[in-house]
């Protein structure tokens, strides 16, 4: 579930971090975890005269001295702020003048084994999966190797021609452009579709309810996952293939980014795979403990429903690949491969704003012009990628824990020294500090229960099973309210498949029950009010006016 976007209200979830880093928000600690990893260490020297992509030698110009300094200091750096956090494994590439200066990787793959992280280690990239698939978008359009005539001003409908949003103006549905859904400006509220995918909805079903969403206005930005999927749904449909294969054709393949993939199925069948790891009991008051304690998450993050926004798993040398095909605008060993003028537009800030199409883009802290994204998995992943395109340089960061800046914290410490903005072991401010309460709001509970005591003297329910029966919403589906096993309370059924809650009476009609999952921090508790002929469930009221299911006879 973060982007730079001033503009939103509500708390982001697949994260995307802005290039401003930070303009908002899309986790253990044992000594061994951060011992040096020699044999996947980089060097410059060997680089400077082979192509960072491993193919035959070719000449590069000469590393800039700031720029080896920033490489030499990241195998200090990277383990002292491991330490400070408790992240268990951290994975790292740099790129500079087409050629990877490094790419190495910290710690355990999996707390409770030996199993090292190293530069072809597996992680789930999270909302980095936007940036990788706009250029996957940019593969298909005009002056790309494809050269299809689709680009950012398709309208949607041409593509997904039963994709319809609730505008007042339906008109507004033709109007509605791929460039529209990528940049976020279709009018979908903020992670409209990520509590349906929540509850088990497939991509498809998502999309398809999408018509029930309520809407803000049209070309506002607000951050959402499920508009920029169906954007790729269309050109994927359009290009006979499904997104996964189309990205592989696109991207993977000639790119030879050999662990790198857009489906879950995938990412788990790797050997050399992370596993995401979750903070202890961790709340919104004690976040930022420093160190966390991490337990693994088990099962995983699936992320399918929302591959193109979400869902594409890769190693850190694969990801120094892409950026050298994006540094180089869309070229890759002499040939185009990407559209120039669609990735041009891509990296292009919308008027107002600092997002172009899947990319932040605008002025780091320091003024330079750059390119970011970060993404976050409250079930246990935190990434980020910064290219200075003036610079020819960038840098990703994978780590297998709940966000809290540390991949941004990596990347912009590296950034300022690279660019020579400041000395060598004299950051302009502790960046790790900086970037920790940028993520605190992703830990604040959900609910207006949530951390309310029960009253003193509550009025009483009425008799329960009066309460029970089938309830329907458009955009969620049905839902049931049946008595539990012993009839003493009531349980909450709703998704595909159910997902069961056990309901506790509040007072009178009200009752409420706890929540905790990717869009849900520990400590989220849901009202849910009864009244004749409906229920209101307050946690699915973010989606459609007050949560209200209609009871079915």
């Amino acid at each position: 579930m973060i982007a730079g976007r001033p503009q939103n209200k509500g708390r982001p979830r697949n994260i995307g971090v802005a290039n401003n880093p930070f303009d908002s928000a899309d986790t253990m600690n044992l000594p061994y975890l951060l011992r040096p990893l020699a044999p996947v260490a980089l060097t410059l020297g060997l680089l400077t005269a082979c192509g960072g992509n491993g193919d035959a030698p070719s000449l590069h110009p000469v590393v800039p001295a700031a720029v080896q300094q920033a490489v030499a200091q990241l195998d200090t750096l990277v383990p002292q702020l491991m330490a400070r956090t408790g992240v268990p494994g951290v994975a790292v590439s740099v790129v500079y003048g087409g050629q990877t200066l490094y790419a190495r990787g910290f710690g355990a793959r999996k707390l409770g084994e030996s199993a090292p992280v190293d530069a072809d280690t597996v992680f789930q990239l999270a909302s980095v999966s936007k940036s990788i698939g706009s250029t996957v978008m940019a593969g298909q359009m005009p002056g790309s190797a494809v050269n299809s005539p689709i680009d950012w001003n398709t309208p949607i409908q041409q593509l997904l021609p039963d994709l319809e949003l609730a505008y007042a103006d339906p008109t507004l549905n033709a109007r509605l452009t791929l460039g529209n859904l990528y940049a976020h400006r279709s009018g979908l509220h903020d992670h409209a579709g990520d509590r349906l995918e929540d509850l088990g909805y497939s991509r498809a079903e998502v999309l398809q309810r999408l018509r029930w969403a309520k809407l803000e206005s049209f070309g506002s930005y607000f951050y959402t996952n499920f508009g920029l999927t169906a954007a790729a749904e269309g050109m994927a449909r359009a290009m006979g293939a499904d997104w996964a294969t189309l990205s592989e054709r696109t991207l993977y393949q000639p790119l030879g980014m050999a662990h790198t993939s857009s489906r879950y199925a995938d990412f788990v069948l790797q050997g050399n795979r992370a596993w995401g790891h979750v903070q202890i009991g961790v709340t919104y008051d004690s976040y930022g403990a420093q160190p966390a304690q991490y337990e693994v998450q088990d099962p995983p993050r699936q992320p399918d429903a929302q591959s193109p926004a979400g869902g594409v798993s890769s190693t850190a040398a694969d990801m120094a690949r892409w950026m050298t095909l994006v540094l180089d605008q869309g070229r890759w060993q002499g040939k185009t491969l990407l559209s120039r003028k669609a990735l041009e537009a891509a990296t292009t800030a919308q008027p107002g704003g600092r997002y172009g199409y899947g990319f932040n883009a605008g002025p780091d802290l320091h003024g330079h012009p750059s390119l970011s994204h970060s993404g976050g998995f409250a079930l246990g992943a935190g990434t980020s990628f910064v290219l200075w395109p003036e610079a020819g340089l960038g840098i990703t960061v994978l780590t297998n824990a709940q966000p809290r800046g540390l991949a941004e914290a990596i990347a912009l410490a590296f950034g300022e020294q690279a660019l020579g903005d400041v000395p060598a072991g004299a950051p302009s401010r502790y960046w790790l500090d900086f970037m920790q309460p940028q993520m605190h709001e992703l830990y604040k509970p959900e609910g207006e229960l949530a951390g309310q005591p029960p009253p003193a003297r509550p009025a009483p329910p009425q008799p329960l099973v009066g309460y029970t029966g089938r309830y329907t919403n458009a955009y969620y589906g049905d839902a049931q309210i049946s008595l539990s096993a012993d009839g003493a309370a009531l349980e909450l059924a709703i998704g595909a498949p159910p997902l069961r809650y056990a309901l506790r009476h509040w007072d009178g009609d009200e009752f409420a029950f706890d929540l905790m999952g990717e869009n849900a921090p520990r400590g989220s508790v849901s009202a849910v009010r009864f009244a004749p002929g409906e229920m209101r469930i307050e946690y699915f009221g973010r989606d459609v006016t007050q949560g209200r299911f209609t009871r079915l006879p």
